[in-house]
């Protein structure tokens, strides 16, 4: 299989596309990033574009699957309208792209509580990019909707303090669902989606990403 990656110099990406390397059902994966990857690999092709200019790229936008983990903070975005230009609308023209190529195969990584009723704005924003892409109607889509991440070196303080506040927690039996999630995981648990021959949407949320990632190859 042919995969396609935005998204992938962050810590979900980056483990991503470790994983598509190591797997030989994938022949070649092509990213999409703003500069060079410190990575070389004779499986991976890497496109450097410009994000705010998707008519440049969009007829790169070929393959088996594509994958869409991109996302940034408000804190290093510096505004919400920077934010959502990131985490919506270059996400949006990604799978836009992809649609109109005809990739069947959609992945994308959502948040746990995305509603585009929400009104809290990460939350709104993740629900209404959810919704959009719904509406591309790809052959098959996953969506999945982790929690807390637990990502290497991370320099997210709100998501470093409740991972641990959530890990004390689950030592005392509760809040076991909502474990954090080594990006690791969520990385192989998105490779072992685009495995699974079927069509449809399907979304999985917080703790059945692990069992997901655990799942073998099936056809």
């Amino acid at each position: 299989m042919k995969a396609l990656v935005i998204g992938a110099t962050g810590a979900t990406g980056t483990d991503l596309v470790q994983t598509l390397l190591q797997d030989n059902d994938f022949e070649t994966v092509e990213v999409f990033v703003r500069k060079p990857l410190p990575l070389s690999h004779p499986k991976l092709k890497t496109h450097i574009v410009d994000f705010d200019k998707p008519d440049d790229w969009k007829n790169l936008v070929q393959g088996d699957v594509a994958f869409s983990c991109m996302g940034t903070t408000l804190k290093a975005a510096g505004s919400k309208d920077a934010q959502r230009k990131v985490d919506y609308h270059y996400q949006y023209d990604f799978a836009k792209a992809a649609r109109e190529n005809k990739v069947d195969d959609f992945v994308l990584v959502s948040a746990y509580g995305a509603s585009p009723k929400s009104k809290i704005f990460y939350s709104r924003m993740k629900g209404e990019l959810e919704r959009e892409v719904k509406g591309l109607h790809f052959n098959k889509l996953t969506i999945f909707a982790p929690g807390i991440l637990d990502r290497k070196n991370s320099e997210r303080t709100g998501e470093v303090l409740g991972g641990k506040i959530v890990k004390f927690a689950n030592k005392l039996g509760i809040l076991q669902q909502q474990k954090p999630l080594p990006t690791e995981v969520l990385a192989q648990a998105m490779v072992n989606s685009a495995k699974i021959k079927s069509n449809g949407y399907s979304k999985i949320k917080l703790g059945n990403i692990f069992s997901f990632a655990e799942k073998s190859n099936r056809s």
